[in-house]
């Protein structure tokens, strides 16, 4: 259970005191609730994970390891391009969404993973979103999976990358009670992100602005 304390999180949740909305540019457009479906994965995206659950460490190459709840999945379609910078914009792509689902699960309650993929304007909102899933007293659980990922690169240190979500198979749950919100899959189950990424020195390729669009229609089975 993601809990309140002065680490990460809480420091830039303070810090943010005019954060952005998460509909603006950096953001997500919906709220734990809001269709209750795994959203963003958001993050982009977990159930709750035990007292026990092991909280991340350094990989071997020094980036924090995620693990996620048993009873989450997050599938991620076209990993492989032929172009390895495309591929490694996809691949820490992947690494944020999943260490938004952690920091939501409580399997990386510190958010160090969060603050790894994340800069500037989407580190803002993906805090944002975790702590309103914290005052929701909610986390998530089911399955997402993303497709049609395209990545346009604008620079050496610069890219653009779109794709799809898939939350027909998300929803959010109570930590207390454990009671999964299931809905009917409808348009709103499907949603289009648009992001922007910027390598850092370290050469890992960060989220620094994300702008999802649920229901459309170039997302829609």
């Amino acid at each position: 259970m993601i809990r309140r304390r002065p680490t990460l999180l809480t420091a830039l949740t303070l810090t943010a005191a005019a954060a952005l909305t998460l509909s603006a540019c950096g953001g997500d457009d919906s709220a734990p609730g809001d269709n209750d479906k795994i959203a963003g994965a958001d993050t982009g995206t977990d159930p709750s994970a035990s007292p026990s659950s092991p909280a991340p460490s350094a990989a071997d190459d020094g980036r924090p390891k995620i693990e996620l709840p048993s009873d989450l999945k997050l599938v991620f379609e076209g990993t492989e391009t032929g172009d390895p910078v495309k591929d490694a914009v996809l691949a820490d792509n992947a690494e944020r969404m999943r260490a938004v689902d952690a920091a939501i699960t409580g399997t990386d309650p510190e958010g160090k993973a969060l603050g790894f993929y994340n800069t500037g304007k989407a580190l803002t909102a993906a805090v944002s979103w975790v702590e309103q899933f914290e005052k929701a007293n909610a986390t998530l659980t089911g399955e997402a999976r993303y497709f049609d990922r395209k990545v346009t690169l604008k620079s050496d240190t610069s890219a653009v990358l779109t794709f799809c979500a898939d939350e027909s198979k998300g929803f959010s749950k109570d930590k207390k009670t454990g009671k999964i919100a299931k809905t009917p899959v409808t348009k709103n189950s499907y949603v289009l992100y648009n992001t922007r990424l910027d390598k850092n020195s370290e050469g890992v390729w960060q989220t620094s602005q994300i702008i999802s669009t649920r229901g459309a229609a170039q997302c829609q089975p």
